[in-house]
């Protein structure tokens, strides 16, 4: 039919055929324009949120820890606090360093285990068997990951560099959490925003229905499916 129809030189026919091909493109932009819509929509109503409130969490956690340890601040030459292990107050840093080292033997268990405490941090520790090495926990309002080693003063300058760190996790968690707010306001003002290209898609599928329905009425012969 549609070889019929160009063959009589209709230029209504050409007019539909060009007409059908930027419909199409045009379905195809609104498509992707829609799935935008809904991608933004999601974020706005739950990515963006949580983040927000775990960015919270972690400023809220991450200031509580650095404050702590702020407040127990290691003395002396060897910049060591007295640690407690297993009940016991260590004030000299080798004999902390060592008595960690055979508490770990002592405890081969993947299952974490408080063994004492260190500038105002509860310490637990367990045996990571996918990494074959053992891990200690500083907990505070989250729990600071330390890999330790067979070093012993080793074990405690990892354990200084983690309480090191809180300020600038502090920071980040706080900068991460003003994108995050800068971003939802964009999501919020770019989901309003309409299809460009609408009132176009509109007067061509209006023009293209149409012609349609003049085609078909031309049409000398009933078209058989």
């Amino acid at each position: 039919a549609e070889v019929k129809m160009l063959a009589t030189g209709d230029e209504r026919f050409k007019e539909k055929m060009d007409l059908d091909m930027q419909v199409a493109k045009l379905k195809v932009l609104k498509q992707s324009y829609l799935s935008e819509h809904y991608d933004l929509e999601d974020r706005i109503l739950k990515h963006y949120p949580q983040q927000i409130k775990d960015y919270e969490e972690r400023i809220t956690a991450y200031g509580n820890d650095a404050e702590i340890a702020s407040q127990h601040k290691p003395q002396g030459d060897d910049k060591f606090c007295p640690m407690t292990l297993n009940g016991v107050t260590y004030k000299e840093k080798a004999d902390a360093g060592e008595m960690l080292l055979a508490i770990c033997k002592e405890n081969p268990l993947s299952q974490p285990t408080v063994i004492g405490s260190y500038r105002g941090f509860q310490m637990e520790i367990y045996y990571d068997t996918v990494n074959a090495h053992y891990c200690l926990n500083l907990c505070g309002m989250r729990k600071h990951k330390v890999e330790l080693g067979a070093d012993a003063l080793g074990n405690l300058t990892r354990i200084e560099n983690e309480i090191a760190k809180f300020p600038a996790r502090l920071e980040a968690a706080k900068t991460r959490k003003t994108e995050t707010l800068e971003q939802l306001a964009n999501a919020k003002t770019e989901v309003q925003k309409p299809f460009a290209y609408e009132e176009e898609l509109k007067e061509k599928t209006d023009r293209l229905n149409l012609l349609n329905i003049e085609l078909n009425l031309d049409e000398k012969d009933t078209p058989v499916m």
